[in-house]
């Protein structure tokens, strides 16, 4: 099938599925009712494709609506959080040391099994960044990217249908710096936020889309300047797109794949999800943060897909973006030392 066609397919029924979940009224459905809907399709052999552009398209909008709401009052509160922050760093360290302890000791005994791979494969975050690191230390790619994507795909499933069951939608409400769409403000907007991105990507900063667009526009929003807000269009499709992005990494391969490690991964992300609930309400309670915001903080998510969800169902948006923002960066710079002492500690 011709590239257009399929990508054309795509949006649309990614698009009927927004809208059916949109019917039904369920939770984040711009981005929840694609990404099952492209999940299954992919699963059962259907041509689905999730162009890079459409990826990037989609970080980008969701990287600019979150930094709308660091304004100067958000920004003056946030240092008093530091404390939390490496709080929550530590603790996704953590989990995701015992997530690899579960993984290996569940496979350790199947043919090939590289300790490498249940390693990267237990870390909190940089799906991409992990797979990168397992190639370099002989592990199995294909697995620690598997393990990434149903681990995510559980967490973006599960916990916004938990949050809406019990009621908290709109229980810890902030607002963004701006509402009004300007045609001359959203233009300088988008110019400035992709200057961040092209400036990250000359860096060589990960995820240059989302870091590049939120940091660029936190850097506005936070000297109080309003240019504009983002049409409502651009954020549904920018979770459509992310939703795109997420379902089509199941293919008929991956359905077929080491069920058995698919298993212990999804079994280990819904006990990561429970413990983290129960750490997050004891650490809200400490903190005076809103019990369901700080679900979402110390959640087991991606940055794009818990900031989302923070803003659609109104709870603490600037909190959880700047918790999963330093939890990031901390797992992308400090996985790799920690591998290396675990293989020393397992030297001795």
């Amino acid at each position: 099938m011709k590239p257009a066609l399929r990508v054309g397919g795509t949006l649309l029924l990614a698009l009927a599925a927004a809208l059916a979940c949109v019917a039904l009224g369920t939770p984040l459905p711009w981005m929840i009712g694609p990404l099952l809907a492209c999940a299954v399709g992919s699963m059962a052999g259907l041509p689905l494709t999730a162009p890079q552009l459409l990826r990037n398209v989609g970080q980008w909008a969701i990287g600019t609506s979150l930094g709308l709401y660091f304004t100067p009052a958000v920004v003056a509160v946030l240092p008093a959080l530091l404390p939390a922050i490496a709080v929550g760093v530590v603790w996704a360290l953590l989990m995701g040391y015992g997530f690899y302890r579960l993984l290996w000791w569940r496979h350790s005994a199947e043919h090939g099994m590289e300790r490498s791979t249940a390693f990267f494969s237990g870390a909190i975050g940089g799906a991409s960044e992990m797979a990168l690191l397992t190639e370099r230390h002989g592990g199995r790619v294909d697995l620690v990217a598997a393990g990434h994507s149903l681990r995510v795909m559980l967490v973006v499933v599960t916990i916004p249908f938990a949050l809406k069951a019990v009621g908290v939608h709109g229980a810890d409400p902030s607002v963004p710096g701006v509402f009004g769409v300007d045609p001359g403000g959203l233009a300088a907007l988008v110019a400035a936020t992709l200057a961040g991105v092209a400036l990250m990507r000359w860096l060589g900063w990960p995820n240059p889309w989302v870091l590049g667009a939120l940091t660029t526009t936190i850097a506005i929003t936070a000297t109080g300047l309003q240019l504009s807000a983002l049409p409502r269009v651009a954020t549904n499709f920018g979770q459509l797109f992310i939703g795109i992005a997420l379902g089509a990494r199941f293919t008929p391969a991956f359905a077929r794949s080491a069920p058995r490690w698919l298993g212990t991964v999804a079994a280990g992300t819904f006990g990561m999800i429970v413990a983290s609930a129960l750490f997050a309400w004891a650490v809200a309670g400490a903190i005076g943060q809103h019990p369901a915001t700080m679900v979402l903080a110390m959640s087991p998510g991606g940055i794009a897909e818990m900031s989302i969800t923070a803003k659609v169902l109104q709870l603490g948006v600037p909190v959880v973006t700047a918790f999963h923002v330093v939890r990031y960066l901390a797992v992308l710079v400090l996985t790799r030392p920690l591998y290396r002492l675990e293989m020393a500690r397992l030297q001795r």
